[in-house]
């Protein structure tokens, strides 16, 4: 299915809006509920591609799992020690947070499983989740030359490891995280950049003993059982950013967006955004579930560009692509650098970005670790490849709004991984 955007560049906007909830606190709710003692009700959960991925996998571990309303599930948990063997491969889709988490906590239970994935799952590299979980004298190997998955893991007794990342990775930490609530003893992580912390939180939250100390090192001690908690989860700022760049460039547009999540680890799009002379309020702040979260109030005006601070790099790198769409609009040059990791993810993406911009219009140079954009480009439309990645297709279609004419977003079902009805939203938003 293809997305058909009629630029709109001059479009006035003053709209108040709902994100979906946060996907990758969506994940580790649904993981760590399945392990939990007791009912727990995970409120306004993301039901996504990507999330309902996990949920298959923990149903087919033995986990009973309702939706008691469209943004309501209840999870019933088998305890730290209950699941059961699957009946067959526990298949993650399209989802690389799913794979490595299960992977960290599959190791210590009591039998055999194998996780897979669909073509671009098995094109993401598993060494580094690998390697460190033998460390923790785990039994998982990739069933490929290459390190990729399918991954086999035979469940067994676990040791603690003191580990230092080599990538700063959120999903690699929460697997280590994981394996460590089997271990037996203290298992120690120090990370070079703090990644978003959104395991370690809820881990917290749920009465394991996990501690962040000074120099970015975190401490987990395993745990007999995890409290069962009601969960409410905030909306996703990752989805927030593609609103937030549709009107940050329309002069005099004002937006609000409600409940989003402004977790410290996750709020470097909005430093961004500020640097490059975009207008954001953040009011009404709350913290519930352990989780901080405020509404965004966006007026739009000119943007200038900048060079990004590789310090929040791991923090912003779902939102890069929309970083390109920005510097394309702003005045000035936008430089991405220490990027590398985008090459990985479900597509490569920054050939994906680059490529599109480039087709509509855009000054930008792609880089072996990131890209350099002069701005602001008069957009044109055309035809644009989103490689069937739902961040390029969203990041193309707020580039496309910009521009002038029609743009043809190919594959864009893809963006249902992460946000089903972004289309609707945007449209409604667009009016």
């Amino acid at each position: 299915m293809d997305n058909i955007v009629n630029g709109i560049k001059n479009k006035l906007l003053k709209k108040t809006i709902y994100i979906p909830g946060d996907k990758s606190i969506t994940h580790r709710a649904i993981i760590l509920s399945s392990i939990a003692s007791g009912e727990s009700i995970i409120n306004n959960y993301l039901n996504a591609l990507d999330c309902q991925s996990t949920i298959k996998c923990m149903q087919n571990l033995g986990v009973i799992i309702e939706e008691k309303d469209p943004m309501t599930l209840r999870i019933f948990g088998k305890g730290i020690k209950g699941l059961q063997a699957p009946s067959n491969v526990l298949d993650v889709g399209n989802s690389g947070t799913t794979i490595r988490l299960l992977a960290g906590l599959l190791c210590g239970q009591e039998f055999t499983s194998t996780l897979d994935g669909d073509d671009s799952v098995r094109k993401r590299p598993m060494d580094r989740i690998i390697k460190p979980l033998s460390l923790m004298n785990a039994d998982i190997n990739s069933l490929t030359e290459k390190k990729f998955a399918p991954l086999k893991i035979i469940g067994k007794p676990l040791r603690p490891i003191h580990y230092s990342m080599p990538v700063a990775s959120a999903q690699v930490k929460s697997a280590i995280l994981l394996a460590g609530l089997y271990a037996d003893g203290e298992t120690i992580i120090r990370e070079k950049e703090q990644t978003r912390d959104h395991t370690e939180r809820m881990l917290s939250f749920m009465q394991v003993d996990i501690k962040r100390r000074p120099k970015k090192i975190i401490t987990i001690t395993p745990v007999k059982a995890l409290k069962n908690v009601n969960i409410d989860i905030p909306g996703d700022i990752s989805s927030a950013a593609y609103f937030l760049a549709l009107g940050c460039a329309r002069k005099d547009s004002e937006l609000i967006i409600r409940n989003v999540g402004i977790n410290k680890t996750r709020t470097g799009f909005l430093e961004v955004l500020k640097k490059m002379g975009a207008n954001i309020t953040i009011i009404n702040k709350k913290v519930i579930s352990n989780e901080p979260r405020a509404d965004l109030l966006l007026k739009g005006g000119l943007l200038k560009g900048i060079k990004i601070d590789q310090k929040i790099i791991a923090n912003i790198i779902d939102e890069l692509p929309l970083v390109a769409v920005l510097g394309a609009l702003a005045k000035g040059k936008t430089i991405v650098e220490q990027a590398q990791e985008l090459r990985v993810k479900e597509s490569d993406r920054i050939k994906a970005i680059v490529e599109g911009l480039a087709r509509m219009g855009a000054k930008i140079i792609e880089k072996e670790d990131g890209f350099e954009i002069i701005g602001p480009a008069k957009l044109k439309g055309n035809t644009v490849n989103s490689y069937k990645d739902h961040r390029i297709a969203m990041s193309l279609t707020i580039a496309a709004s910009y521009a002038e004419g029609k743009t043809i977003i190919q594959d864009a079902q893809c963006i249902d991984i992460s946000y089903p009805g972004f289309v609707n939203s945007y449209q409604e938003v667009m009016k």
